[in-house]
């Protein structure tokens, strides 16, 4: 299996919501709108990054990152949704675009990077739980950041609607 990861095109956009909504339709945790959220940020031109990793050609996985802020302070990222097609996940797709990603938005000058997910997941990338990042209504716990080009992440995490349909929003 080689993977090859590169930024979508304008005729990925179907495939890549086929993909992130069959990936999610098994996730134990997901709010059924993870292929919406890309669409409305790509229509937005709110998309940092939208990786698409191929094998032999074939769609296998998709990361999305958008800007956010913290505390604040711009020059944050937000991952997310990172998404693996079930027939290929277990494999280190997503660690191949996760690593991708962390390359491609510390070259763009990104401060850091946040998430929301599982941190027994995203600790190997070097992010941070607890970490001093505050989004009402999620645990802790479950927000990550990860400095890239200094700076540390504290305060209140806002982004684009499409990613907290709540008052958190840039």
């Amino acid at each position: 299996m080689t993977i090859d990861i590169d930024n979508e095109t304008t005729s990925d956009a179907a495939a890549i919501a086929a993909l992130i909504s069959e990936a999610f339709a098994t996730a134990r945790v997901a709010s059924g709108t993870e292929a919406e959220i890309v669409t409305r940020l790509r229509a937005d031109g709110k998309l940092l990054l939208s990786l698409v990793a191929r094998d032999g050609g074939t769609m296998v996985g998709h990361l999305a990152a958008s800007p956010a802020t913290i505390g604040g302070e711009r020059g944050w990222a937000l991952i997310g949704p990172l998404a693996v097609d079930p027939a290929h996940q277990g494999r280190g797709i997503g660690t191949a675009l996760m690593h991708a990603a962390l390359k491609r938005l510390a070259g763009m000058g990104e401060r850091g990077v946040v998430l929301v997910g599982n941190p027994d997941y995203y600790r190997r990338f070097g992010f941070t739980p607890d970490c001093g990042v505050d989004l009402p209504g999620v645990p802790p716990a479950n927000v990550m950041a990860r400095p890239l080009a200094g700076g540390q992440a504290k305060g209140l995490l806002v982004c684009h609607p499409a990613l907290m349909p709540q008052d958190n929003r840039l």
